[in-house]
């Protein structure tokens, strides 16, 4: 029961970390910010979602490959991979559709990027229990 619990709290600490390096006060200010990280190099890219290799490692560690793990792992790459194809539309391609455009430029509140550090750790913990 410990190590159910201090895996969720490791699961939390991460995506507090991920949350806070790509909050902004808009989509288009994140997808710059991403723009940024991937043009240093794609492996950045790729490390600033630690909760994602965390959630990795934890399924290597317990062997607990059930459908809430599957759930969430799914919806983590989805996540990575969306956000590489919107960097593409937006500053490759330049091709981004009406109703797109207007959802980038919208405020965002405060929470927004913190949503991961509930649901995440929320799921791991029944997931493991």
């Amino acid at each position: 029961m410990q190590t159910i619990f201090e895996l969720t709290i490791f699961l939390f600490l991460f995506e507090l970390l991920e949350g806070y390096l790509q909050r902004a006060s808009t989509l288009l200010e994140v997808l710059q910010k991403l723009k940024k990280y991937y043009t240093k190099s794609i492996f950045l890219f790729f490390l600033i979602h630690p909760g994602f290799y965390f959630l990795l490692f934890v399924v290597l560690q317990t062997n607990i490959l059930n459908l809430t793990v599957v759930l969430m792992i799914a919806i983590k790459v989805f996540d990575i991979f969306l956000k590489l194809e919107i960097l593409d539309q937006v500053f490759n391609q330049k091709t981004i559709p009406k109703e797109l455009a207007q959802i980038l430029i919208k405020k965002l509140p405060f929470w927004y990027f913190f949503l991961g550090a509930i649901l995440y750790p929320t799921m791991l913990y029944y997931a493991l229990s």
